[in-house]
């Protein structure tokens, strides 16, 4: 394999020169300013701002906390929010840890984003908001939940952590609903090694969002909000900025990859990719495969320990279904999503970053297909 080492994670994170950091990082030196809101993290705003093509773009020091946040922001401490259980256990996290009581959703069989024609029948009274997930950066039917948020008056929130950089039908993903979410994580597209943001149109929603991000009193003496410490550090945004100079280029090399998966496997029977749509321009943030075992003949599970024997590390994401975590039993009652729960067991990402070469994506697809 052409990779640095025999072994293949599911993702390895984007790093800039070393010598570029070092240089971005010495005038934190010379300042001593290391956090609040300092010059590293003013001029990451401004370009996160720009490369998003949206109003507002407050950072955070991480996407769980910039999620939170959201709801804060918007005054859902209390009620039913509708969001899907196919997710990473933060987005259902936050939503329980801001008070909020989640309704499950089932989800699209092949965008695997909540299924929009299901949400109106799961309304009722206590609903405050619809939570949806942009998941593997395929977006949800944006169009479909703006319409019934419109007719319900209900809040739309987007966790949009793997869709940093994406444009739908030509519009900056981050524009769609009343806040969306972006995840800085060190998996991700784009990452700050650990970080967030939000997007907003509504201006009058940033002093509230930075001033909950600093405990309810960003700029004044006097606490305005019940907030939390959620703030980005110039060592952050300094790493942010480097990153962010290399992503187009970072976002090039995963195409490369992702396009020798999708000759590969492509009218396999058997096996569904990750469905972009013709409006979308992708940023390649993972490669989600679904194995149907009656059909291709092994099972997800099969071909995880496969690649897994041969140094290959796949994931099983998102695997379980948060609304089947034993903790949240006693709590709320759990909807059936029958699909949701069959996409679980059938998924499996296979390694997509920046630095995996096609000739890996190549070898790996031949140990799927059982080619070698």
């Amino acid at each position: 394999m052409s990779s640095k080492s025999s072994v293949i994670p599911v993702t390895s994170p984007a790093l800039p020169p070393f010598e570029e950091f070092v240089e971005e990082i010495r005038d934190i030196w010379d300042s001593h300013v290391l956090t609040h809101q300092g010059p590293k993290y003013h001029l990451l705003e401004e370009a996160i701002r720009d490369y998003l093509s949206v109003a507002n773009a407050p950072l955070f020091a991480n996407g769980h906390l910039a999620l939170q946040v959201a709801f804060w922001s918007l005054g859902l401490t209390s009620g039913e929010v509708i969001t899907t259980p196919y997710t990473f256990s933060s987005t259902t996290q936050a939503i329980v840890g801001c008070g909020l009581t989640p309704v499950f959703c089932d989800i699209d069989p092949r965008t695997l984003c909540i299924d929009a024609s299901k949400i109106e029948e799961l309304i009722t009274p206590k609903t405050k908001a619809i939570v949806g997930v942009h998941v593997y950066g395929t977006p949800c039917d944006v169009k479909a939940i703006e319409d019934i948020a419109k007719r319900h008056g209900l809040k739309v929130i987007y966790d949009a952590a793997h869709a940093f950089g994406e444009t739908f039908d030509g519009v900056g993903i981050g524009n769609f609903g009343d806040i969306s979410m972006f995840s800085m994580h060190a998996t991700k597209v784009f990452n700050t090694v650990e970080g967030g943001c939000l997007t907003f149109n509504d201006d009058e929603l940033y002093s509230v969002a930075t001033a909950i991000r600093q405990f309810g009193c960003y700029g004044t003496d006097e606490t305005q909000y019940v907030g939390t410490n959620a703030k980005l550090t110039e060592l952050h945004a300094a790493m942010g900025l480097c990153n962010l100079r290399h992503i187009d280029e970072s976002i090039a090399r995963r195409k490369a990859a992702y396009r020798v998966y999708q000759a590969a496997f492509d009218a396999i029977p058997g096996i569904q990719t990750v469905y972009y749509p013709e409006s979308l321009k992708p940023n390649y943030a993972y490669y989600p495969v679904l194995f149907d075992e009656e059909v291709f003949g092994k099972s997800r599970d099969q071909i995880a320990d496969e690649l897994e024997q041969r140094g290959i590390y796949a994931r099983k994401y998102f695997y379980p279904l948060t609304s089947t975590f034993a903790v949240y039993g006693p709590m709320f009652e759990i909807q059936a999503t029958p699909i949701a729960q069959k996409v679980s067991e059938q998924v499996l990402c296979l390694p997509l970053f920046a630095d995996l070469s096609p000739d890996d994506a190549a070898t790996i697809s031949k140990i799927v297909l059982g080619n070698v």
